[in-house]
């Protein structure tokens, strides 16, 4: 995008969720946006802050049911509504599109135009030239950049996941394990083996999705993802530093750490924060990073500052809450 050239006119659909207010937030920030509409079906013609009130002072924008002229739609619609939505629009081939939900994530199209895996890490070039995105998940971000500097080199054949999230994870529809009296100070396991992440994850690892052991756990706190993998692997330490140095070198939100990581230190952050450690012929690699940000509403700023030639990073230096 051009120094001078005119701001980018974005529409968020389905803003009245955790995501749409993350993105809210960063783009009312960004210096190369202009928000076009902030639509929901659920919360039309009610000002902005009445439900994301954390944004009172800094928009007086409403919720609308309709959209309007844009060149950027971010789509914030729950899982296996996203498709069906888009469908029904009109194909306008201007209209660029990051969709958060997982509908188009393993393929699909809109019109004659294909989908591209939001995963900058992976995909950068192709996304700096897509004009659809599928904003990857937010448990599959972790997982692919915890083990994609072993999986590109051969050195996986099976892999151990444990991973905990945040309340946020789930949305905003209530569930029995969603109230506050149930979650605080409880940790339980969910979907044993059975994630419904596991299917992206395979395929762009391109690793036999029963060679991928994954147990989920929810955490009794608001935000955030912790994980561990562990794999069996030859490498030395030093050679396995290297190896995600080298990977991540050219990556500004994934950063290796040669010291264990904490969930407060990424949290807030588009960051992916990784720690690699061998003991014996064991290795295990933790990962931290924000559900809400580079799990979804962050990477999906990042995907569109690529695809418009921005800088990676713009809007996306965030602050840590370290306590």
């Amino acid at each position: 995008m051009q120094e001078n050239s005119h701001p980018l006119r974005v529409g968020i659909v389905g803003a009245a969720g955790y995501t749409g207010g993350e993105l809210l937030r960063l783009l009312l920030r960004h210096p190369s946006v202009e928000i076009a509409f902030v639509q929901s079906r659920s919360q039309a013609g009610k000002a902005v802050t009445t439900v994301h009130t954390d944004l009172l002072g800094e928009t007086d924008l409403q919720f609308s049911a309709e959209l309007a002229p844009a060149d950027v739609w971010f789509l914030c619609l729950s899982h296996g509504e996203a498709r069906g939505w888009l469908e029904q629009q009109a194909v306008n081939p201007a209209v660029k599109v990051v969709d958060l939900s997982q509908d188009f994530r393993l393929g699909g199209q809109w019109g004659t135009r294909s989908f591209v895996y939001g995963l900058p890490e992976i995909n950068r070039e192709a996304v700096r030239n897509a004009g659809l995105i599928a904003n990857p998940g937010c448990f599959a971000t972790a997982m692919q950049l915890a083990l994609l500097p072993l999986t590109t080199s051969g050195l996986v054949e099976e892999v151990y996941i444990t991973g905990i999230t945040g309340a946020t994870g789930g949305g905003q529809s209530l569930a029995p394990t969603a109230h506050f009296p149930w979650r605080h100070a409880n940790v339980s396991a969910y979907k044993t083996l059975v994630h419904q992440h596991l299917a992206e994850v395979s395929a762009n690892l391109t690793l036999p999705a029963n060679t991928i052991h994954f147990v989920p756990w929810r955490g009794d706190f608001a935000r955030g993802i912790y994980l561990s993998a562990t794999v069996r692997c030859s490498l030395e330490q030093g050679e396995i530093a290297g190896l995600y140095l080298q990977f991540y070198a050219q990556h500004p939100f994934t950063v290796v750490c040669d010291h264990m990581v904490d969930l407060k230190m990424a949290v807030n952050t588009n960051k992916c924060l990784l720690f690699p450690e061998k003991q014996g012929d064991m290795l295990v690699v933790h990962a931290a990073l924000d559900n809400l940000l580079k799990g979804a509403a962050g990477q999906a700023v990042q995907n569109m500052n690529l695809m418009y030639g921005l800088e990676e990073t713009t809007a996306l230096r965030l602050k840590a809450s370290a306590f």
